[in-house]
């Protein structure tokens, strides 16, 4: 048993000696004169000269222990050994060359999940649309949807445990990777039986009239101070997408980002002037930045937003 496992082990030894002497350049060679069995057409195929290949031709027969080739008239005919090597080189050259160029990314073949921390804002203003075309092209692909939450969704990326996030730029890192995806205003809505549509409204008058604000949301809250008025908030809301089914019960006014979507009973109303604007951006771990699957994804997000 002694003996034969080291008859085993001798010629594994040989063996990973032989491999060690073959390089990329001389596989390269094989192949050629496998194809144009001629010295001189390989050597054009490889950029060598005729010598240059005959000299590494010497090399590799001594490696596999094989002519490899015999001279005949009409040129190279390959011993039958070589003839057994033809499909493995290919195959071996092909899977070098695969190695230096991406994978050609195909969402219909995608399976697996993958997890988008999103704001209140986004899941109503960004999901809906962007979870329709990323079905339609991935419909093999799980998607998990969670409550964005700065102090936890930033570690959570970085442990790998959610893909992507959805939310404002100040939410982040900076060396977490990111791209701007839109600019959004705020509106002023009510319900349309206040019948505010057709009155001249001034900054005093709205600020008087009792609102429901979103907290801990203080855009609007800091542009009536600064305009030098205390709204008069009397309802203070965990997420947008309460306050619609909020207004139409209660006699009050609200402000909105322009694309959250609104009940059948509620009306813009118009005002000279506008909150500040705030931005929204996909943001994602630097270790993902040439992960196919993620950039599809932000294609898809930037694509749902510049509607």
């Amino acid at each position: 048993m002694s003996e034969q496992l080291g008859t085993w082990v001798a010629e594994g030894a040989k063996l990973l000696s032989k491999i060690n002497r073959v390089d990329l350049k001389q596989l390269r060679i094989l192949q050629a004169l496998l194809r144009e069995r001629s010295a001189s057409r390989a050597g054009d195929a490889v950029g060598l000269t005729q010598q240059a290949v005959s000299d590494q031709l010497r090399k590799l027969r001594d490696v596999f222990d094989d002519p490899l080739f015999v001279r005949r008239s009409n040129g190279l005919t390959a011993t039958p050994l070589a003839e057994k090597l033809q499909l493995k080189v290919d195959r071996i050259l092909k899977e070098i060359d695969g190695l230096l160029q991406p994978d050609e990314f195909d969402p219909a073949r995608v399976e697996g999940k993958i997890v988008i921390a999103a704001t209140d804002y986004a899941q109503q203003a960004i999901l809906p649309e962007l979870l329709q075309e990323m079905l339609l092209q991935a419909p093999r692909l799980k998607i998990e949807v969670q409550d964005f939450d700065a102090a936890k969704s930033r570690d959570q990326m970085a442990a790998g445990q959610i893909d992507i996030c959805i939310g404002f730029p100040d939410s982040f890192p900076e060396n977490f990777p990111s791209v701007p995806l839109l600019r959004e205003s705020y509106s002023c809505v009510a319900a349309k039986d206040l019948d505010l549509t057709n009155k001249s409204l001034t900054l005093e008058t709205v600020a008087d009239l009792p609102q429901i604000t979103v907290a801990p949301d203080n855009l609007v809250t800091s542009w009536f101070k600064e305009a030098g008025f205390a709204p008069n908030i009397v309802v203070s809301a965990p997420c947008f997408s309460a306050v619609p089914k909020y207004l139409v019960t209660t006699q009050t006014i609200a402000f909105l980002p322009s694309r959250i979507p609104l009940n059948p009973g509620i009306e813009h109303i118009a005002l000279d002037d506008c909150p500040i604007e705030f931005e929204i951006v996909a943001a994602w771990h630097i270790r993902a930045d040439n992960d196919p699957l993620l950039n599809w994804l932000i294609r898809l997000l930037q694509s749902a937003c510049a509607d």
